[in-house]
């Protein structure tokens, strides 16, 4: 169901250049596509409408409404100042993403962003710079679909990151390998894939002859809305394509090394018929990992049930006497590069948590000296402020 309108949200009718105002009609918007200055936004319950455009403040957030200060703190946005000028509480500002549900309002004869509703889930990602932030790949997901392509080989340590963002969003993972039309043994191949793809359905294939697609379009029920993750090449756009029934999506030939080309520059909520809706991302060369212990042991868990069996709670798997871990390796139970995997991601995890709570550590230093400075501010003027 969706969050009920805070006062004074409004709509209009579609930005065509023109200055002939905007009308009003209170209701929900789904965000199309995100800049960094204005969204394409549509009413939450009519996805084929045109996109109306509505502006962002100048930083480029929006306000969360619908809940307290702390609300959103932990759905991968990128914040920005989490109190007002005087120093009080204020709601937290975060970057819109394609498939967040926005509140409109009217300013000077101009639609804009009033506000952002609480997320009930966000495939989240590190940061492309070096910083803290981490980065929305698209809210308010039901399925995150992780495509990979059979021609080239699929490559297993790709899949396991992708699984483990999609497990750490709250929504369905679903494992999907394309281009099964262009490989002799597409079934032995996916077996390969599903022994890293613990728990998940997984589902073979090909978007030029349709085989395979009706589990797939059994997912996109009426108001579910499916992400697609995966690198250049894995043939997203193709897949969108053959779901949508119509070419919605641009698609590229291959290069000549096998590899695909980019041909998804911007991510973009789809509407399909029937009432679903799917996001479709540009190719991920590399995508930091943003994930907690719950993402990790649910992605490996073929290797935290190992690791639950140790003797000791506190085994690193590093030749402890006791070590299931260890013990399966050294029978052909756990493959070793499955165990490195593990480790890896661990550790990549680990890192970025660290660099995320030091750089809260920062902003809650920076919100109580903004605080004390207002409050001696006050003194100094004679009014009569709660001591912080």
């Amino acid at each position: 169901m969706t969050p009920p309108l805070p006062a004074g949200a409004a709509t209009a009718v579609p930005d065509t250049g023109a200055s002939s105002g905007t009308g009003a009609a209170p209701g929900v918007h789904r965000v199309v596509r995100a800049d960094h200055g204005a969204l394409l936004v549509v009413p939450d319950e009519r996805l084929d409408a045109p996109p109306l455009r509505a502006v962002l403040d100048r930083d480029g957030l929006a306000a969360l409404v619908g809940g307290g200060p702390g609300d959103g703190a932990d759905d991968g946005a990128d914040h920005g100042p989490e109190h007002a000028a005087d120093g009080s509480e204020a709601p937290a500002r975060l970057v819109p993403a394609v498939g967040d549900r926005v509140v409109l309002v009217e300013r000077g004869g101009v639609l804009a962003v009033g506000g952002l509703l609480p997320r009930r889930t966000a495939l989240v990602r590190d940061g492309a710079d070096r910083s803290s932030r981490e980065q929305v790949l698209a809210a308010g997901v039901d399925v995150v679909l992780v495509v990979e392509h059979l021609d080239p080989d699929p490559a297993p340590g790709r899949v396991e990151r992708l699984l483990t963002l999609a497990w750490r969003s709250g929504a369905r993972p679903v494992v999907v390998l394309t281009k099964a039309d262009l490989v002799p043994d597409p079934d032995g191949m996916a077996a390969d894939v599903a022994r890293v793809a613990v728990g998940v359905d997984l589902h073979v294939v090909s978007a030029a002859t349709g085989t395979g697609l009706g589990p797939v379009r059994a997912l996109l029920g009426p108001g579910t809305t499916v992400v697609l993750v995966g690198p250049s090449g894995a043939g997203k756009s193709t897949l969108v394509n053959a779901l949508a029934g119509a070419e919605v999506m641009t698609t590229g030939e291959r290069r000549a090394d096998g590899r695909g080309r980019h041909t998804t520059t911007h991510r973009r909520l789809v509407p399909l018929p029937g009432g679903a809706a799917l996001v479709d991302t540009p190719g991920i060369r590399g995508v930091g990992l943003v994930a907690d212990e719950a993402s990790l042991d649910r992605a490996f868990a073929d290797v935290a049930d190992l690791a639950g069996a140790c003797r000791f709670r506190d085994c690193a798997h590093a030749g402890e006497p006791g070590c299931a871990v260890a013990a399966a390796v050294a029978d052909g139970e756990l493959d070793p590069r499955r165990l490195e995997s593990w480790r890896r991601l661990a550790r990549e995890a680990a890192h970025q948590a660290r660099r995320a709570d030091a750089a809260a550590a920062a902003a809650e230093k920076a919100r109580l000296k903004a605080r004390t400075v207002a409050y001696h501010r006050a003194v100094r003027g004679g009014g009569g402020v709660q001591r912080p």
